[in-house]
Formats: C-alpha cells, sequence, structure tokens
C-alpha cells in the first residue's frame, strides 16, 4: 500500500445527504400543484392540499439538510475533527482513550444509546479548543442523550439537581478554571463520565455508518492512524476520493 501525503478521510453524515434533490423534488412538485390549479376553475381538494403538505416538509427538510456542513467528520494521521453548522470541535490521536456505545439500564433491560461515546485522555486539552457557541448548542441538542442516561438514577422523579442544571463554573483535576459555557459543558461531560465512562458523543445522525461500525473505526484509528486511514481512502470509489 502507498502511503499518500497528508492522507485526510472525508466523513458526510448519511442524515445530511441528498438535501438538494429534496429541495428541488418538493419546490418542482409544489409549483406543478400551483399552476393544475391556476389552469383549472375547480376548487382545490383535500388530496391536492395533503401533496401541498408533502411539498413543502420536503422543501424544509430540504433546506435543513443543505444547512449542514457537507462533510461531519474529517479525520487526519493526528486528530478527529466533528464539524458542525456552528464550530467544530477536536479530539487528537493521543488524547482518545477509547471509543464504544454508551449503555443505560431500564429496569431490567440494558439499553444502548444511538450515539458512539468518546473517552478522553486530558478533558483540558478538549475543553480549551472548544468554542462557547457549539458548546452551548451541542448541551441543547445531546440534552435528550443526556436525559435517557440518568434515567436510570431518578426511577423516583428526584434527580440531583446538578444533573438536570450544569453549573457554569468548573475546575478540573489540574486546577483549571473554566466559566461560561464551556464551564456548562464540562459539567456535562464530568456527569456523562460518571454515569457511562465517557466524555462525549457523537449521535447516529451524524455518522456515515451504524455507530457500532463508527465505534470500531475510531478505535482502530487510534491505536494506527496511518494504517486505518489509508485503508479507509483505498476502500472508497475514486470519486469520492478527496
Amino acid at each position: 500500500m502507498v502511503k499518500r501525503k497528508n492522507a485526510v478521510l472525508k466523513l458526510r453524515a448519511q442524515g445530511a445527504r441528498n438535501g438538494i434533490e429534496t429541495l428541488t423534488v418538493g419546490a418542482v412538485g409544489l409549483l406543478f400543484i400551483m399552476l393544475v390549479n391556476l389552469l383549472r376553475p375547480d376548487e382545490i381538494s383535500i388530496f391536492e392540499i395533503f401533496l401541498v403538505s408533502l411539498c413543502l416538509a420536503a422543501i424544509f427538510v430540504g433546506f435543513l439538510k443543505t444547512q449542514e456542513p457537507f462533510y461531519s467528520l474529517v479525520i487526519t494521521e493526528k486528530e478527529l475533527t466533528y464539524q458542525h453548522k456552528y464550530g467544530c470541535w477536536c479530539v487528537k490521536q493521543e488524547n482518545l482513550n477509547y471509543s464504544g456505545i454508551p449503555k443505560v439500564e431500564q429496569e431490567l433491560e440494558q439499553l444502548e444509546l444511538n450515539a458512539v461515546g468518546i473517552k478522553l485522555n486530558d478533558t483540558d486539552e478538549f475543553l480549551l479548543q472548544l468554542g462557547p457557541r457549539i458548546a452551548g448548542k451541542l448541551l441543547i441538542e445531546q440534552r435528550h442523550l443526556f436525559m435517557q442516561v440518568i434515567q436510570k438514577h431518578c426511577k423516583n422523579g428526584n434527580c440531583p439537581s446538578e444533573w438536570s442544571v450544569e453549573d457554569n463554573h468548573y475546575t478540573s483535576v489540574n486546577g483549571r478554571s473554566f466559566n461560561g459555557l464551556i464551564a456548562m459543558f464540562a459539567n456535562r461531560m464530568r456527569h456523562l463520565r460518571q454515569l457511562t465512562g465517557y466524555d462525549l458523543l457523537l449521535p447516529a445522525s451524524v455518522l456515515d455508518r451504524s455507530i457500532w461500525d463508527f465505534s470500531h473505526s475510531l478505535n482502530a484509528w487510534r491505536n494506527n492512524p496511518v494504517v486505518f486511514i489509508e485503508s479507509q481512502l483505498e476502500s472508497k470509489t475514486p470519486e469520492n476520493r478527496r
């Protein structure tokens, strides 16, 4: 296998694909229905109203898809970058301890979260490069996943207050202080590690494959980033290589 200089693996989320196509189909369908109704004297039927609703929904969904970054994850030999429309965060290869699927207990069952968990070696290193804008957005977007995690500790409805409302002050084990949204995100990370063993979550919606496959891929990247990236690039078709 010939090594590519500065090889980069770019992954596109399954949920972000076909945005332009969805928007176009919805717009064309809506235009067609409007033209049909303009050219005939009859009143619009319930079925046509239903079709208009579908077209509007397709336009809305397609628009949302086009607002997402084209690539949600970029992996190099040195770091993993998660790209969000509100910013990005990075995890260096040597800072990744391991990845897996967070599990929660519900009654007699053990359920897996629909996300990949990441455990870090040094949380301070991660927090120092995290922007407040993306931190605040992820606190909101991933709250439903965090609430699933704490359900097993709140069966009687009494949850510790610090779990439901993140403090805006945080001091790491190394004595470094954080404030504001970064501190709130750091406290969420601390609670998540306490309950699941992981610091970060990558929801299935931002991945290009199943959560189990991606977790395995991250561990393979941690163990040997060069071999992993080259093997992934070799498996891609020529038109998908960058």
